[in-house]
C-alpha cells in the first residue's frame, strides 16, 4: 500500500430520497469508523450527496470504502438486500460516482411516508355546472421538505372512495398505496381528488346522453377541470403543469370520463388511468375513438375485470380494437392493457390495480 497525495478526490452518491438519515463514508483512510463527523457527506439535493477529501489528504491506494447511515448496523446493501463488498478506487481520480439502492435496517417504516392530505376547499365552485364540491389534495410526504421540487399531477374522481375511511361502497386506499410506493421512491405525484355528486354522479361524469340516465354533463365537468380547477391547483401548488405531467383517472363512469378526456382534451391530459369504464352508456365512444387524431405523446393505462357483467370485456375489447385499428398506440401513444379474469366491479379490485397503474404511467419507461 502506498500513500498518494492528490489535489482533490470527490465522491458523489445517489440513493432513494425517502430515507432522511445522514450518510457517512468510511474506509481504510479513517480506520473504518462508521460515523465520524469529519466524513459525513453533504446533501446537495434530495437523494444526492457529495464528499470532498481535503486537498492535503494523504490517501492510501488502493482506497477501500463503504457508505453507512451512522453505524455498521446501518450499512449499504446491494439491490437484493445483501451486504455490499468494499468499494475500491485503485488509483487517483478527480470524481467517483456511486449509487446505493438499499440500506441495512429499514427505517422507512418508522418514518411517516404517508401522503399529506389537505382540503383544497369544502365548497369549490363548479361554474360549468352551477354547483360546489369538496376537493382534496394528496401531496407527496416530503412536499414541504423539498421547496424547489415540482411534481406531476393526477386528477381523480370519486374522492369519497379513494382514501381514509372511504364510504359504504369501499375504498381504493390510495393513501396506503402511496405510502408503500414512497419506499420505492415512486410516489412523487400530487393527487387532486374531487368528490362525486352523489345521485348526479353518472350524469356529471358521462359525456354522452343516455335515454335512461338523461343528458350527459361530462364535457362540462372536463371544462371545470381544465378551465377552473387545474389553473387554481397550478397556482397554489408546485406542479409541473404541462400535459405530459397532467393526468386524469377514474373508474366506472369516471373511467369513461377519462377515455373522453384522452380523445377530446389531449392538449391538457397526457396520462390517463382508466378502470372498468362504463362503455355501456353510449356507443358514441367508439365513433369518437374512430375519429381520434393522434397529435400528442400520451400514456393510457386501461383495466377491466372478467366478472364485471357480461358486457364489460366485450365492450372493453371493442374499444381496444377500435383504438388499435386507428393506429392509436403505435407511435406517440402508448397503451397498457390489464385484464383480470376474476376481477369484479369493486373498489377493492381498483385498489389492487392503482399502484401498478401509477408506476407505469409516471415512473416506468
Amino acid at each position: 500500500m502506498i500513500q498518494v497525495e492528490i489535489a482533490v478526490l470527490t465522491i458523489e452518491l445517489t440513493t432513494p430520497s425517502y430515507d432522511k438519515r445522514p450518510v457517512y463514508i468510511t474506509g481504510n483512510f479513517c480506520k473504518w469508523l462508521p460515523d465520524l463527523e469529519a466524513y459525513r457527506m453533504t446533501q446537495v439535493s434530495p437523494g444526492e450527496y457529495v464528499f470532498r477529501f481535503p486537498e492535503d489528504a494523504e490517501l492510501p491506494f488502493p482506497l477501500e470504502y463503504k457508505y453507512t447511515r451512522g453505524g455498521w448496523d446501518q450499512v449499504e446493501l446491494d439491490e437484493h438486500g445483501q451486504p455490499y463488498a468494499n468499494r475500491v478506487i485503485y488509483q487517483p481520480h478527480d470524481t467517483v460516482k456511486n449509487h446505493v439502492t438499499r440500506w441495512q435496517i429499514d427505517f422507512t417504516k418508522k418514518q411517516d411516508l404517508s401522503p399529506i392530505i389537505e382540503v383544497l376547499s369544502e365548497t369549490f365552485e363548479i361554474p360549468q355546472l352551477n354547483k360546489k364540491r369538496r376537493v382534496h389534495v394528496l401531496l407527496p410526504h416530503d412536499y414541504y421538505e423539498c421547496p424547489d421540487k415540482h411534481y406531476p399531477v393526477l386528477y381523480m374522481t370519486d374522492a369519497q372512495n379513494l382514501f381514509g375511511e372511504g364510504d359504504g361502497f369501499g375504498n381504493w386506499k390510495i393513501d396506503r398505496s402511496l405510502t408503500n410506493l414512497a419506499r420505492e421512491d415512486k410516489a412523487g405525484v400530487i393527487i387532486v381528488a374531487i368528490d362525486h355528486g352523489d345521485e348526479d354522479r353518472i350524469r356529471e361524469f358521462s359525456p354522452y346522453d343516455n335515454p335512461r340516465l338523461g343528458k350527459g354533463l361530462g364535457s362540462r365537468f372536463l371544462r371545470f377541470l381544465t378551465e377552473t380547477l387545474k389553473p387554481h391547483v397550478d397556482l397554489q401548488y408546485r406542479t409541473r403543469p404541462d400535459r405530459l405531467n397532467t393526468g386524469l383517472g377514474g373508474s366506472s363512469a369516471g373511467g369513461l370520463l377519462s377515455i373522453y378526456a384522452a380523445l377530446m382534451f389531449p392538449q391538457v391530459f397526457g396520462r390517463l388511468m382508466i378502470f372498468s369504464p362504463s362503455l355501456w352508456i353510449s356507443q358514441k365512444v367508439y365513433f369518437d375513438a374512430i375519429h381520434f387524431f393522434e397529435p400528442f405523446e400520451t400514456r393510457i393505462y386501461m383495466y377491466a375485470g372478467g366478472k364485471e357483467g357480461p358486457n364489460m370485456l366485450p365492450n372493453f375489447e371493442q374499444l381496444q380494437q377500435t383504438l388499435k385499428n386507428q393506429g392509436f398506440g403505435y407511435s406517440r401513444v402508448k397503451i397498457h392493457t390489464s385484464i383480470d379474469p376474476a376481477g369484479e366491479h369493486t373498489e377493492e379490485q381498483w385498489q389492487k390495480e392503482f399502484p401498478k397503474a401509477l408506476k407505469w404511467l409516471y415512473f416506468e419507461g
